[in-house]
């Protein structure tokens, strides 16, 4: 079964995420900041990563800094971002970290989430 890990902040936007993809099939965990989120892929080895950029502890460019780093180790994550921020800089930036897709909670419903997670799980 495929694991996807979700690292949100918002425990009702983490819920509703992780409901969605366990009615898929699709394993999930949930991470509550930046931190958590890298003791659980240290831990669980998920097979992609639902990240948001804005949460405490550690932010989503600092999960992604430590992704780029441990990526030079063979370890790569397929992230994607899903998060508000919706300005050009902040999806440059991620875009130069490595991100597989970038994703405004506004712009998109679940349903489109989670075709989307499933595009990048096929692929793995």
């Amino acid at each position: 079964m495929k694991r996807v890990l979700i690292a949100e902040d918002e425990s009702f936007i983490a819920e509703l995420y992780k409901t969605n993809l366990e009615s898929a099939g699709i394993s999930t965990g949930i991470a509550h900041d930046g931190e958590e989120a890298v003791n659980m892929i240290k831990k669980s080895k998920p097979e992609l990563l639902l990240l948001d950029l804005l949460m405490p502890k550690m932010d989503g460019f600092a999960v992604l800094e430590w992704l780029k780093e441990n990526k030079k180790k063979g370890n790569p994550l397929p992230v994607i971002i899903v998060t508000n921020l919706s300005q050009k800089l902040s999806q440059k930036r991620c875009e130069e970290l490595g991100v597989a897709d970038y994703i405004v909670k506004s712009d998109v419903g679940i349903d489109e989430i989670l075709t989307i997670v499933k595009k990048y799980l096929k692929k793995k």
